[in-house]
């Protein structure tokens, strides 16, 4: 009677993944009418008001609609179709990587007025020189020390912007035209207050490959999911998009200096100001690379992370590892739990991985999918303990809050 209760807890997380999948992907073909302007209301900071707002549609907002029983049609939903509003892109960046110069020239491409700001902790970085190639793109030396050096960046670039709407991404995140367009809509609803991105991992090497499967299949779905149940915990450093009135509400950066989840800590003060966080149907890109040892750092490091951050939601990954279940049920016997479970579970990924991530990697190497389940499991267990980390190069211990200690 466990095993089956398991297979079938298993099985409806899988289940009701490939909803919100389906969902996620008929939001994002969907062309909805444009929006009139939104009133802003006293007291309510409004990007008509500061005179930069822009446009996009959004997963969530269908999804909470549902949830409260409303019949309207999403506000962010009727923003499609309606132009962008000036942004500063801020972009911190540490040393070349392979993935950096598709960003920036990516970056250099965007439809809208906006600047791009691309902080170093100095110029003879590498990464300077090759970013100055690129007349879009400014390069700023960053001198502001915090615990964690990404927000010290943060600090200097946000000092320099010169637009109302910030927009932060990684280093290596690659976007399509039309992302500023997307991703700042939701901004013009003054009740949301930050939004982010799923993305879609490349990998360079086999080990690289392997991680993003994992990306595509288990993390994407799992988001996904978390937004058809009405949560709103992601907040992911592929892009945070928010008001710079809001930010300064909060404290500004400096009150997220001292976490290594700084993209968390920022989405979690944000929604304490009663903001909604909210997904775009835009999907971003970056790049992996590394060996079997870096890939396994940086798993460990995710989860220690998660760990201290949401601990409630830790505890209960365990559902989600179906090829895990599907073992143990055929070692009990149970022949059909395990078959069901591991079926359901190959459907899923390449419903999440390929239809709606697109990722070339689950076509190609779905047939690890069961290996990469049992790769993660291993990771859940090693990040269950311990408080070390490995991070651009450096082994920090962190708290229990998610600080980091020096």
């Amino acid at each position: 009677m466990i095993i089956w209760a398991i297979a079938v807890a298993a099985c409806a997380y899988q289940a009701l993944a490939m909803v919100a999948c389906a969902r996620f992907r008929a939001k994002a073909v969907s062309r909805p009418r444009p929006l009139a302007r939104i009133s802003h209301q006293p007291g309510e900071t409004s990007l008509d008001a500061a005179g930069t707002s822009a446009c996009a549609t959004g997963l969530e907002d269908r999804l909470s609609c549902s949830a409260r029983g409303a019949g309207s049609q999403p506000a962010a939903s009727r923003l499609v179709g309606t132009p962008s509003f000036p942004a500063s892109i801020l972009k911190p960046v540490h040393g070349l990587d392979e993935g950096l110069a598709p960003a920036i020239e990516s970056h250099s491409k965007l439809d809208g007025e906006y600047e791009l700001l691309c902080g170093v902790r100095s110029l003879n970085d590498p990464a300077a020189a090759l970013i100055a190639r690129f007349p879009r793109a400014r390069v700023i030396e960053c001198r502001t020390q915090t615990p964690n050096g990404k927000v010290g960046t943060l600090i200097d670039l946000a000092r320099e912007a010169c637009h109302d709407v910030l927009i932060v991404n990684d280093a290596d995140i690659r976007v399509h035209p039309d992302y500023l367009r997307r991703v700042t809509a939701h901004l013009r609803d003054p009740e949301v207050g930050l939004v982010t991105c799923l993305y879609r991992a490349d990998g360079s090497t086999l080990a690289a490959r392997f991680e993003a499967l994992g990306v595509a299949c288990d993390f994407a779905p799992s988001v996904l999911l978390g937004w058809l149940l009405g949560m709103q915990e992601f907040a992911g450093g592929s892009t945070l998009a928010f008001r710079r009135a809001d930010l300064d509400r909060i404290g500004g950066f400096e009150t997220i200096a001292d976490y290594l989840a700084d993209d968390y800590q920022l989405g979690r003060r944000l929604r304490a100001l009663g903001l909604k966080c909210v997904l775009s149907e835009a999907i971003v890109s970056t790049h992996l690379g590394g060996g079997w040892r870096e890939v396994w750092a940086h798993q460990v490091r995710w989860a220690r992370t998660i760990r201290v951050s949401n601990f409630a939601g830790y505890v209960t990954l365990p559902i989600t590892f179906a090829t895990v279940w599907a073992i143990v049920a055929a070692f009990a016997g149970n022949w059909i739990a395990a078959a069901g479970l591991l079926g359901v579970r190959i459907i899923m990924a390449l419903e999440a991985g390929w239809a709606t991530m697109g990722s070339r990697d689950v076509r190609r190497l779905w047939f690890l999918i069961p290996l990469r389940d049992l790769f993660a499991a291993a990771v859940w267990a090693a990040g269950l303990l311990g408080r070390a980390v490995t991070w651009r190069g450096q082994r920090l211990q962190i708290d229990s809050e998610g600080r980091i200690r020096c």
